[in-house]
């Protein structure tokens, strides 16, 4: 499922042709939703593994949604764009996934991690690991509504509407969630500027 999504303007042609694609593949056109699942994956797994810290585990919940969907897809009335549709149904996955997690173990709990076998300094790469450990657990310390519209937002680029459209909310709530997540990181994070 991994790949690299090029991002073309959106004229209207491709969720029009999206449209088509996902009708036909309502009507059983199995090559019609391999497109759809081509075109859309790398998004969403971008999303999902934003959204839950960890690939493996984005790509399963991805493929279970693209399950869902592909059973849901005689319900899908075309209200909003196919992409905005499979989206939601992602973004909903993973919050069921993150709402069920248990709570990890401590870090001092974690087994060592052997080191890295090229010549950067080591307290260059200490220094990397422990941004990257207090980001996580700053991402992690959002909850999972804010984590869904700063991943959309800071990470996918969507717009406000996209993200309102994805999450099922306003405009308006989204602007507030995004904005309550920069805070929270940027006080979370402060050490590092």
């Amino acid at each position: 499922m991994a790949g690299t999504l090029t991002r073309a303007p959106d004229d209207g042609t491709r969720a029009g042709d999206d449209a088509l694609l996902a009708v036909r593949a309502a009507e059983g056109d199995d090559e019609a939703f391999a497109v759809l699942v081509r075109r859309h994956v790398p998004a969403l797994v971008r999303l999902a593994t934003g959204l839950l810290g960890d690939r493996a585990e984005a790509e399963d919940a991805v493929q279970d949604a693209l399950i869902s969907a592909w059973r849901k897809l005689p319900e899908f009335r075309g209200r909003s764009s196919f992409g905005t549709w499979v989206y939601r149904i992602v973004t909903n996955r993973c919050l069921n996934v993150l709402r069920a997690r248990r709570p990890q173990a401590p870090l001092d709990e974690a087994s060592e991690v052997s080191a890295p076998e090229h010549s950067v300094a080591p307290d260059r790469i200490a220094e990397a690991r422990a941004a990257v450990t207090d980001l996580h657990h700053a991402l992690a310390d959002l909850s999972a509504e804010q984590r869904t519209c700063w991943v959309l937002r800071e990470l996918d680029d969507h717009s406000y509407t996209f993200i309102a459209e994805t999450v099922g909310i306003t405009e308006q709530a989204v602007r507030a969630r995004v904005f309550r997540a920069r805070r929270q990181l940027t006080d979370a994070l402060g050490a590092w500027r």
